[in-house]
């Protein structure tokens, strides 16, 4: 008897045998005959009951269901492969995934080959439904029953089957039972609470300036030749709206993915979290909205499920990351965190936020290590202190992102460190409290998460890396770390602080570090006044000349002091906020340093 033949069969037998229980007891006390008798005196019982009964009875039978079907995640032991090999890797990438995978110097591994296909036919039959598999985790996501899961179980293949949701969403028109809601079935949600208080929205301009965004669209920078992923809870409207309209015309939309609902193909439908977040990338409405990137090319992914809450959104994120890097992706932006679940034995505790433990943060992680660099905001937990972070934030290799005010102090809610292993977190902030955003009416509002500085800063990196192609992922990373406001003094709050464009850019173009060189000190640095001084070498008399960015000579002065004691006062002109080139030379030595305004 074959395997598919033998499961029916167990199958079988189990509705037969429960059906038989039912019966057998219904007879043995009289019930089942008095339904069945029309001289009862209590008719409005009867026949509803029966009707119902025999519905149970056929619907039993003729499914072929005998238990509750749950969604799991079917692990396997190996990963054999008939099809597909490394030696051919176009197979399944395309030469955007392997273009990047040489900048960032990555061989080939078995994390970059399918699932075994013989897998995913050897489990069919103890299935309802395959909805998805993971390379990197080596998994499949199906539908089944606890029978079809003790069955998986004991195949030699299959290292474990976890419970990862419960119910199914249904493929509409489909009469099978879902014990969780279609999302268009629900009026509110509560996951975003903080983040849906919507207010009259004020002018974009601070949130850009913060990040030095207007100057990274001066220089032409708005993210074109970068790809970036967007992984939310669906994205209605912005198929529609002017704000995205040039992402359409100019052809920017080079995938989408519905992984939540893997039979439907659009991802402009179910909850606006995904186009609100969405807009700080990608808007271009002068007046209202411009974000960052608006030049880039776009990935769009529904892996939240806004009704509910259990662990499969995260394969489903893992899922979507696989698609993304398998289309040569530069950036994911991931505005979801998970710590909560509405399974309460499932919910992670601070000691499992370690970036090892959870499935999303192992594949947030797996996608850093292919060059692509992961933002995901922080969370939404701050209240309850230190270490309140959400996964994949805690995940190593990627960058995650915390909410400062319009003072440029930690907001209230924003999530802070350390990791359960002691790292910090958040590494970067931005503007998070009354961020404007545009809705999917075209609506202009401020909302305040963790889920709007994030994106910010994928703008931003998208920005710096289309002006400097020849980065890795690493010195992406480095450079944005390096621009931060407080850099030299990293906390659990807001990590390296608020980074910039130009300081970002300009300081690693220039090749100049802030460390004391021979002997050599240059205060204030950062420089708020006009007020600067110099203490180099023995001379009495500096040479003293201040550049731009650009290089273009903007100041210079013959400067004197009365001994080697004392420094050089220099008195600045007023200077723009931004990064400037000092060098300063005497009969000895020339010294050449950065500047930064405040």
């Amino acid at each position: 008897m074959g395997d598919t033949t033998r499961f029916s069969a167990l199958r079988n037998s189990q509705a037969l045998f429960l059906v038989r229980i039912i019966m057998h007891n219904y007879f043995r006390f009289g019930i089942f005959e008095s339904l069945l008798s029309f001289s009862s005196s209590k008719p409005m019982l009867r026949r509803p009951f029966l009707r119902y009964f025999l519905l149970f009875v056929l619907t039993f039978l003729g499914s072929q269901v005998g238990m509750a079907q749950d969604r799991y995640a079917v692990f396997f032991k190996y990963k054999p492969q008939q099809e597909f090999s490394l030696a051919n890797p176009s197979q399944f990438l395309t030469s955007k995934a392997l273009q990047r995978r040489d900048r960032e110097k990555l061989a080939l591994d078995s994390l970059d080959l399918p699932v075994a296909a013989s897998y995913l036919q050897g489990i069919r039959p103890a299935i309802v439904e395959l909805l998805y598999s993971s390379k990197w985790l080596n998994a499949a996501v199906v539908v089944a029953d606890t029978t079809g899961k003790k069955w998986m179980e004991a195949l030699p293949y299959v290292e474990k089957v976890n419970w990862i949701a419960k119910g199914f969403i249904p493929k509409e028109g489909n009469r099978q039972f879902s014990q969780i809601l279609n999302p268009w079935e629900v009026d509110s949600f509560s996951k975003w609470e903080i983040e849906e208080n919507y207010r009259q929205a004020e002018a974009y301009d601070f949130q850009n300036h913060l990040l030095g965004i207007e100057k990274m669209h001066q220089a032409g920078f708005t993210g074109k030749n970068r790809t970036i992923a967007i992984f939310d809870s669906g994205f209605p409207g912005m198929d529609t709206i002017s704000a995205f309209a040039p992402v359409f015309k100019n052809k920017q939309l080079v995938g989408q993915l519905n992984v939540v609902r893997p039979w439907i193909k659009g991802v402009f439908r179910d909850h606006e979290h995904g186009t609100q977040v969405a807009s700080l990338i990608l808007a271009y409405q002068p007046g209202s909205l411009v974000s960052g990137a608006y030049g880039a090319k776009i990935i769009l992914a529904t892996t939240e499920d806004v009704t509910s809450e259990y662990p499969i959104e995260e394969f489903n994120w893992v899922r979507a990351a696989e698609y993304a890097d398998s289309l040569g992706v530069d950036i994911i932006n991931s505005s979801l965190g998970y710590l909560d679940f509405d399974e309460p034995s499932l919910t992670y505790s601070n000691s499992q936020l370690d970036g090892k433990t959870t499935f999303i943060s192992r594949g947030a992680t797996i996608a850093g290590k292919k060059g692509i660099l992961v933002v995901t905001s922080v969370g939404n937990y701050g209240s309850a202190g230190g270490s309140s972070l959400v996964a994949p934030a805690d995940a190593a290799g990627i960058l995650s992102v915390g909410a400062v005010t319009s003072t440029a102090a930690v907001a209230a809610f924003s999530s802070r460190g350390p990791t359960a292993d002691g790292r910090t977190k958040p590494e970067l902030a931005a503007f998070g409290q009354n961020a404007v955003v545009i809705r999917p009416s075209g609506q202009v509002v401020a909302v305040s998460g963790t889920s709007f500085s994030a994106p910010q800063i994928t703008a931003l990196a998208a920005g710096l890396w289309e002006a400097r192609p020849d980065w890795t992922k690493e010195e992406l990373l480095n450079n944005l770390f390096q621009s931060g406001s407080q850099y030299t003094s990293p906390d659990q709050n807001l990590g390296y602080g608020i980074p910039n464009f130009r300081e970002a850019l300009y300081g690693a173009l220039l090749g100049v570090t802030e460390e004391e060189v021979n002997g050599t000190l240059i205060y204030p640095n950062p420089i708020i006044s006009t007020n600067l001084f110099i203490q180099v070498g023995n001379d009495t008399r500096l040479f003293f000349q201040l550049r731009d960015g650009l290089g273009r000579l903007i100041f210079e002065k013959m400067a004197e002091r009365q001994s080697s004691n004392v420094p050089y006062q220099i008195d600045l002109p007023v200077l723009a906020t931004g990064i400037y080139l000092i060098q300063a030379s005497d009969s000895n030595e020339i010294v050449t340093k950065k500047l930064i305004k405040r």
